[in-house]
């Protein structure tokens, strides 16, 4: 790729100063031809002055278009601002090779050329340009229209002639050649820096915006656990109650899975209010402790709700492997996920989970049977209430908080998804904690 995306406001700003060139071009040539004696050729100079602004009016009406249709394409604007700089050089280099070539005080803006492409365009871009005006530089060294008060007599000796350079046109494009080089590379280091330090103080704006939401969520999710174990502290009291009563009393069968079901569910509910509570910040409920990989998965399974769907790439060489994290949080995180592969995938179809071990951390690839995932809908799965569950099903937190859970840790999720092939989730997990995480639990 030559062009690097930028923002479309930098193509407005190379619309402007293409205008003021435009204006510029036309006064200079109308004072030029007042100044000096020599008859400038004024067709031609029109002629170019009228193809700057020409190529100006035709990029104004592109950027215009592009700006109401298709502000994502940014990679486009980019590439048409580089045409247009080549076609300024080359202008500019016409224009200077009929009125004095590189005698002609206005070759200096080889350079205003130069800086804009390096604050606009790839380090590849810019150099092309470059070369492009240490060729026009060259151009106007061997062949130029001498202009009465702007060129420089030259000695005429043999001996310091050097086919079409003499010894001063070589020196010329030689210090010409290399201020060009040195402009070219501070420039463009400056703007990659600049361009590297907006970038992370971008991602430094997402992720305290993400802590605040995450803290304002935990708040909430706080407070719910506490209102609701009253409630469900009432309703286990007399569900308990009433399976006292009803052991004296002949009753069917089904009320014994009733009062099973009913109790069961009571207890998947204390332990949703646990983690709840940990997501929350409560220490207790957040313990660090040393586990192995297979006990990490089997904490995971005790929770899902319909383990038989759930196949895991059996393997010794994984089971064994020692890790050192909060198991209860983590186990929840990729319960989570194995949940949505659940809901992804038909009734009767299977999640298959595959760990990996590498040399400081460890994979889980949790595989679903769905139909995969579209471009936006996998660029918005980390939104807080983003969900394309059916309502009822679900509110948008779990991919969330579970990713908040594993990059804190020093871990990473990612997405594998195509339409119709369902997708992949991969948890990425270090083996031993980052010291500075570590000291902070």
């Amino acid at each position: 790729m030559l062009i690097a995306p930028a923002q479309l406001g930098s193509s407005t700003w190379l619309l402007r100063l293409r205008t003021f060139a435009v204006v510029g071009q036309l006064v200079t040539i109308v004072v030029a031809r007042a100044l000096t004696p020599t008859d400038l050729p004024m067709p031609p100079l029109l002629a170019l002055a009228a193809v700057t602004a020409i190529t100006n009016l035709g990029y104004g009406w592109w950027l215009s278009r592009s700006g109401l249709r298709d502000r994502d394409d940014v990679i486009r604007p980019q590439r048409v601002a580089f045409v247009m700089m080549a076609i300024d050089l080359v202008t500019l280099t016409v224009m200077l090779s009929l009125t004095g070539g590189a005698d002609n005080p206005f070759s200096f803006f080889y350079f205003v050329n130069l800086a804009v492409g390096g604050v606009m365009l790839e380090v590849a871009a810019v150099w092309t340009l470059s070369v492009m005006a240490i060729v026009g530089y060259a151009v106007i060294l061997i062949q130029s229209r001498p202009v009465a008060g702007l060129t420089v007599a030259t000695i005429e000796s043999p001996n310091w002639a050097l086919g079409a350079f003499d010894l001063r046109g070589i020196g010329l494009w030689f210090a010409f050649s290399a201020c060009v080089g040195v402009v070219t590379h501070f420039v463009t280091r400056t703007t990659r820096q600049l361009r590297d330090r907006e970038r992370d103080l971008r991602k430094t704006q997402a992720e305290r915006a993400d802590a605040m939401r995450l803290e304002g969520l935990t708040t909430l999710a706080a407070g719910a656990a506490h209102e609701l174990a009253t409630p469900l502290s009432a309703i286990d009291v007399a569900c308990r109650e009433l399976s006292r009563h009803l052991d004296a009393v002949p009753k069917p069968d089904s009320i014994h899975q009733d009062l099973a079901l009913i109790d069961g569910q009571l207890m998947m509910c204390r332990q949703i209010l646990a983690r709840m509570r940990s997501a929350a910040g409560d220490a207790a409920a957040d313990q660090w402790n040393r586990t192995t990989l297979g006990e990490l998965i089997d904490r995971t399974l005790e929770g899902i709700r319909d383990p038989h769907r759930v196949e895991i790439v059996d393997d010794e060489s994984w089971e064994s492997q020692s890790l050192y994290l909060p198991e209860e949080a983590v186990a929840q995180s990729i319960r989570n996920l194995i949940h949505n592969g659940l809901d992804a995938s038909e009734q009767g179809e299977s999640v298959t989970i595959r760990p990996i071990v590498e040399s400081t951390s460890v994979a889980l690839h949790i595989i679903d049977s769905g139909t995969g995932m579209t471009d936006d809908v996998m660029d918005r799965a980390w939104d807080p209430f983003f969900t394309t569950k059916d309502p009822g099903r679900g509110i948008g937190l779990g991919l969330f908080l579970t990713r908040n859970v594993i990059t804190r840790l020093g871990g990473t999720l990612d997405f594998k998804s195509s339409i119709g092939a369902g997708t992949t989730v991969i948890v990425t997990l270090p083996v031993e904690p980052n010291p500075s995480l570590a000291a902070q639990r």
